[in-house]
């Protein structure tokens, strides 16, 4: 259900650039993979404490639009290819997504000039969500109202930083670290990092 909102979503922002093209700067649409990074408990007494939420690929998916004064919007998914364990018996699958403002500040001077109108870099801070999936592992369901996953769903804020290189023509690639703040996480920390990369496209740009 989360995932379809998050794709009508995604397919409404990526409408809105159509409709404004004339004050629009740039539009990308990227694809990329990712890890996770957080922290595990060293000190815990208890027998069954949280596990980290670290490590796994995620592939990724965002858009995002830039207008002439370098502020625009983004939105990004993410998600865990592979199931994970839970405190090695409960598999689970995370899913992140999240809106946010961007910046993407002109950087004459720092680089080459050859390399000026090559490399940019996007700032983002905004809001979303983390949806865990949590699926059952016992025995066989035979009634059509079993259910054969729980989802755990929070909000979390986001801040991230890419830094995009057009490589040829249009097509770009962006180095990109993202953080998150996930309230009441199911996990031993609230604080994750996902760092990756990611290849793109630029629809328009003046």
């Amino acid at each position: 259900m989360y995932l379809r909102k998050f794709a009508l979503l995604m397919s409404v922002c990526a409408l809105l650039p159509f409709a404004t093209s004339a004050c629009a700067q740039q539009f990308d649409i990227a694809v990329g993979g990712s890890t996770l990074f957080s922290t595990k408990n060293s000190t815990a007494s208890r027998a069954f404490v949280p596990p980290p939420e670290k490590g796994g690929v995620y592939p990724n998916f965002s858009i995002d639009r830039i207008y002439k004064n370098r502020l625009g919007y983004s939105a990004e998914l993410a998600f865990r290819y592979k199931q994970g364990i839970y405190n090695g018996y409960q598999p689970y699958r995370p899913l992140l997504y999240d809106f946010n403002a961007v910046y993407a500040p002109r950087l004459k001077g720092v680089f080459p000039s050859r390399l000026d109108k090559r490399i940019s870099v996007l700032l983002l801070g905004g809001a979303g969500g983390q949806s865990v999936i949590f699926y059952n592992q016992f025995g066989n369901c035979v009634y059509s109202a079993c259910n054969t996953h729980l989802n755990s769903n929070h909000f979390l804020v986001h801040a991230g930083f890419g830094i995009r290189y057009r490589v040829w023509r249009n097509f770009f690639a962006r180095p990109e670290a993202n953080y998150y703040r996930i309230f009441n996480n199911d996990f031993h920390s609230d604080n994750v990092v996902r760092l990756g990369a990611s290849v793109g496209y630029t629809f328009h740009t003046d």
